[in-house]
């Protein structure tokens, strides 16, 4: 009977957490209110400033401003208090945190070249932030555990070490089954609304197809798809392709 009722609470907990994701309207479930979430990544990001090397090339931080502002217009998430740094790293990298704290390291902008470029990186990195694929992923960690829990102590009858094999075994299934999985899913979504977001911002998402050649170009040594938490280059450039003609119109309609 205890299991029953935990069972209700467990899908009726599901489905009060629901919303809808931006552009792709895909449901989502949410254990993390917007407030928590923002705070989170403020704290993150400060943290981080604390021990970065901001740059100093006047130039390319203000690029990243300008970029920035007209993706974060285009998103139109009046509740969050965008910032854009540019970070000297020699990593090919970029993120973004609740609330609209974005980061470029300075080793990737030799693959995005120009303010087209940048704006793929930074559609993608803002769409996370819309899309609260962080507060997400937060969310499906914490039911994973509360169901590896339960049922290892259903499972497990009591038997300590057949509770613990289990809880191992369901880790390395969760990973390779959801946690993997839900990681590309994030990105192949965070693609599809960067896209959109740089077309609304005037920029051409058909240089987004350019980046990711590039990008492919220059990486090496990375895991099979199946086995990483990003789709491969080749699959996001097949999908970027695929959204194109949805993109374009708003592209020419915003273009400046």
């Amino acid at each position: 009977m205890r299991l029953f009722y935990g069972f209700v609470f467990f899908l009726g907990m599901m489905l009060s957490s629901c919303q809808g994701v931006p552009v792709t309207g895909r449901q989502q479930m949410m254990l993390i209110s917007p407030q928590q979430e923002v705070q989170m990544g403020e704290d993150a990001y400060k943290e981080i400033l604390k021990k970065a090397t901001l740059s100093k090339d006047a130039a390319k931080a203000e690029m990243i401003r300008r970029v920035g502002q007209r993706i974060a217009a285009a998103a139109n998430q009046p509740d969050y208090r965008w910032e854009f740094n540019l970070v000297e790293d020699k990593s090919p990298n970029a993120f973004a945190l609740p609330g609209g704290k974005v980061a470029f390291h300075t080793g990737i902008l030799p693959f995005t070249q120009d303010e087209n470029g940048i704006a793929v990186v930074m559609g993608h990195e803002v769409a996370h932030a819309l899309a609260r694929h962080g507060a997400e992923r937060m969310s499906n960690q914490m039911m994973t555990e509360m169901v590896s829990s339960g049922a290892a102590a259903v499972l497990g009858g009591g038997d300590v070490q057949k509770t613990n094999r289990f809880k191992k075994a369901f880790g390395l299934g969760s990973n390779l089954g959801i946690m993997l999985p839900f990681g590309r899913k994030h990105e192949s979504e965070a693609d599809k609304i960067g896209l959109h977001l740089m077309a609304k911002a005037g920029y051409d998402p058909r240089t987004a197809i350019l980046f990711w050649q590039r990008m492919s170009e220059g990486g090496s040594g990375k895991p099979p798809e199946f086995l990483s938490t990003h789709p491969s280059d080749e699959t996001r450039i097949r999908q970027i392709e695929s959204w194109l003609p949805d993109v374009l119109p708003i592209y020419q309609q915003n273009k400046r």
